[in-house]
């Protein structure tokens, strides 16, 4: 069985897996259009942040291990993480996993309770297409979207605003920040003839308001 990840499942998978590849699948556009209310995010009088830790960008702005008490994180804000888009002449890039024998119901139960059960995402069969030069026929693997029919939906806003509400949002694993700066530098590095613009638009956005962020947290602190 192949499963096919787009979103934190492309650097933390969370189960064991016998092989992995990255590449594509056709027919889909990423959005950050479902809400997170426990990964990424939170419900009013909710959880506090949880630890991202690590290097990396997100790690230089401080969202390493964000929580309720830091500026950039809200006790009653949803985040938002990416699902599916129908699109015809569109491709989606990410990392397939290949489980076998006892990994299948391990995995399979495991990311029920995390995507479907706690993150609203339904689940549907697609044809992979790995990276390498060399790969034969698409593979079939599974792939978890939000549709607009689940609750924690939140539909579309434009880049400024789903940075603005990226910045503000945290959860049990981590600030949000850390998963669009992940996910932009796994497509920056692993995909670089994938052309994502709503997510670099977004990453943009938040790198352009943090300076501003910043700059007025110091200025409440120096009055």
């Amino acid at each position: 069985v192949w499963i096919f990840g787009y979103g934190s499942l492309v650097w933390r998978p969370g189960f064991e897996f016998t092989s992995r590849k990255v590449g594509f699948i056709r027919g889909y556009s990423p959005r950050f259009w479902q809400g997170d209310t426990f990964h990424r995010g939170s419900e009013r009088g909710g959880r506090g942040g949880g630890g991202g830790g690590g290097g990396g960008r997100w790690a230089a702005v401080g969202v390493g291990s964000a929580s309720n008490g830091s500026p950039l994180a809200s006790p009653s804000q949803p985040g938002r993480v990416v699902t599916l888009l129908e699109d015809c002449g569109a491709c989606t890039w990410g990392v397939a996993y290949e489980v076998r024998g006892e990994q299948i119901a391990a995995s399979l139960q495991y990311l029920n309770m995390r995507e479907a059960v706690l993150g609203g995402y339904d689940t549907k069969l697609v044809k992979f297409h790995p990276q390498e030069k060399d790969a034969e026929e698409p593979i079939l693997a599974l792939v978890y979207i939000a549709t607009p029919q689940n609750p924690s939906y939140l539909g579309p806003a434009s880049e400024e605003d789903i940075a603005a509400q990226i910045i503000v949002s945290s959860g049990c694993a981590g600030h949000n920040i850390e998963y669009l700066l992940r996910l932009a530098d796994f497509m920056r590095y692993f995909c670089p003839q994938a052309e994502d613009k709503h997510l670099f638009s977004i990453e943009e956005a938040l790198i352009s308001i943090l300076p501003c962020l910043y700059y007025t947290e110091e200025s409440l602190e120096e009055t």
